[in-house]
């Protein structure tokens, strides 16, 4: 569980994002159509995004304050961020992908590396170079490449949009294991109503920029 304050407003030429919620949560669910501001708030609790103002927590760590004039770059925010096309290095293969972020005086990471690779099921890829992967694979490789970074939270921006119902199926388990086996917490980007049943503790309802009531 991880408490996280979220007090934020965007302004993106006739888009406004206006959110100022709290939660202490295992997973924060963000449901809403395409357009209504669910990716815009991942992108400013990892850094990519600054907002005109407010503030943002995770944990006990102060990421954003306008009033504090804090905002701490995105490399240093200790937060894995899985987009919804992957973004994967496409000169390295599987294993370079996943080991990409990986810290050299991380002793634990021969043993984090194996322990991510059992449980999302990519030991038949580890070779393989990401253009002979499916959508589902390589959303599997971007998980396991945000986690090998050991982040106190994860984002992650639908991902199972890029694959078909069935796969959906198959990989919503993994998703699934992440909390309960790694202890990381999670933040759900979907606008699949089952998905987010399945998997958030709380949702967030956007539409237009602002939560509202489901």
């Amino acid at each position: 569980v991880i408490a996280l304050t979220l007090d934020v407003t965007l302004r993106q030429q006739s888009f406004v994002l206006h959110v100022r919620e709290s939660a202490s949560v295992e997973v924060l669910g963000l449901f809403g159509p395409s357009g209504s501001g669910k990716t815009t708030l991942l992108e400013t609790i990892a850094g990519i995004r600054s907002p005109d103002e407010g503030e943002i927590r995770v944990g006990e760590r102060q990421l954003f304050s306008s009033r504090d004039r804090v905002n701490v770059p995105a490399r240093d925010r200790h937060i894995g961020y899985v987009p919804q096309d992957a973004l994967l290095f496409p000169n390295l293969d599987v294993t370079g992908n996943i080991t990409y972020g990986h810290q050299p005086h991380d002793v634990d990471g021969r043993e984090r590396f194996e322990s991510l690779v059992s449980m999302l099921e990519l030991t038949p890829l580890l070779k393989r170079r990401v253009q002979k992967l499916s959508g589902g694979e390589k959303q599997r490789v971007a998980i396991a490449r945000a986690l090998m970074t050991r982040p106190s939270i994860l984002l992650l921006d639908e991902p199972l949009a890029a694959v078909d119902r069935a796969r959906r199926e198959r990989i919503l388990p993994y998703v699934l294991r992440i909390r309960p086996d790694l202890h990381v917490p999670l933040v759900y980007v979907t606008h699949d109503e089952d998905e987010i049943i399945a998997i958030a503790d709380r949702v967030l309802y956007f539409d237009q920029g602002r939560v509202v009531s489901p």
